[in-house]
């Protein structure tokens, strides 16, 4: 199998047989099945779901069954590539899918999807139905959550379940907390010991990961930087800060090689300095020593107003390479660790959260342009 996705709140690893041929992109209008052509160019073969905003997508590894967070919406599956599709979110109360992991526990593929308002569920059954993990809305502080742009729901942007017990899991809310339970979701904890509670993005909680070659340590990125913790969030150390090339990080990944190695994508500053400036600056930065020292790449990156929204890693015998959108509709390749990049479409809809894409028009947070 030689097929990722790219969605900006999606599974962001794939482990394949050879190099990329196909990528399934989420994106603002739908989502394109985009293409590798003998010449090395890419194309695009199929637009789906049209209309929809795409938050996150998903590839069950065993079935290649292919999911889509519609946001607002609900989620759809394709068995055949995006020839067709169905919804398959009997059960979920919430109007908006955010996030959506798939995950091999055993001889099952298990999905997790996070919504807007904060809900988390799960299915073992290819989405035919869903397990509601209720007690995530009455988490510990959960009436302070609040997503700062209007409308101001929070929604569960992120999620990661330990490989070696899928009791474990951590989820983030966006704004407003970083959860951990320890026995499959009925119970939570709120990890705070990384926060400042006098930043107005103290729990701007954007990604949270494991690292691979030892689950007890955990990364996230935020709106005050990449924290890290060694002890599966009980105490942390602040990594990056403000003064950082990316003010405000996102998108996370490790080598598969080296899992010292890492990437790490987003904008200059918080959102509010995108729309005064209209330019998120996007870029992406690496490290070689497990996120304590960062370096742009070494043929640069191609940056430009849009910010960049997602990344996917797509390991494989040899080497791997790294897929990268942007909320200005373009996608960059890296076959090289993410030292040299190159831009394979452009023109396409925005790759793109929830409101990132019009914050560089200076719309956002009930400014107008």
């Amino acid at each position: 199998m030689s097929t990722v996705c790219l969605s900006t709140n999606g599974t962001n690893h794939f482990t394949l047989s050879g190099p990329v041929r196909t990528a399934f992109v989420a994106t603002t209008d739908g989502v394109l099945k985009i293409v590798r052509q003998a010449d090395g160019g890419w194309s695009v073969e199929r637009a789906m779901l049209e209309g929809s905003h795409i938050s996150a997508l998903t590839r069950d590894p065993a079935t290649g069954g292919l999911y889509a967070a519609q946001m607002p919406g609900t989620l759809m599956f394709s068995p055949d590539e995006g020839a067709t599709w169905e919804a398959r979110a009997a059960g979920i109360a919430e109007g908006g899918i955010y996030s959506l992991r798939c995950y091999r526990q055993g001889d099952a593929s298990v999905l997790y999807l996070g919504t807007q308002p904060v809900g988390l569920y799960r299915s073992t059954d290819e989405g035919r139905s869903w397990q509601d993990l209720a007690s995530v809305r009455t988490a510990p502080l959960h009436d302070t959550w609040r997503f700062p742009a209007p409308g101001h729901e929070p929604h569960l942007k992120t999620l990661a379940v330990d490989p070696r017990n899928p009791d474990i899991l951590y989820a983030g809310v966006e704004q407003g907390a970083l959860l951990k339970s320890v026995d499959g979701g009925r119970n939570w904890s709120d990890l705070d010991e990384f926060v400042d509670y006098e930043h107005f993005v103290y729990k701007d909680i954007h990604q949270v990961l494991l690292r691979p070659t030892n689950a007890d340590e955990l990364f996230i990125t935020t709106g005050l930087g990449i924290f890290h913790s060694a002890n599966g969030g009980v105490n942390w150390e602040q990594l990056t800060g403000s003064d950082f090339r990316i003010g405000y990080p996102d998108q996370l990944l490790f080598a598969p090689d080296d899992d010292s190695r890492m990437l790490v994508s987003g904008g200059f500053a918080t959102p509010n300095f995108w729309v005064e400036e209209k330019s998120a600056k996007g870029t992406v930065m690496l490290s070689e020593n497990g996120g304590r020292d960062w370096r742009a790449p070494r043929g640069g990156f191609p940056e430009g107003r849009a910010n960049v929204e997602a990344m996917t890693l797509c390991a494989h015998p040899g080497g791997y390479d790294i897929l990268a959108g942007t909320s200005g509709g373009e996608i960059f390749l890296s076959s090289d660790g993410g030292e040299n990049w190159t831009r394979i479409l452009s023109g396409i809809a925005p790759v793109s959260k929830p409101t990132h894409d019009t914050l560089i028009e200076g719309v956002g947070y009930g400014i107008e342009p």
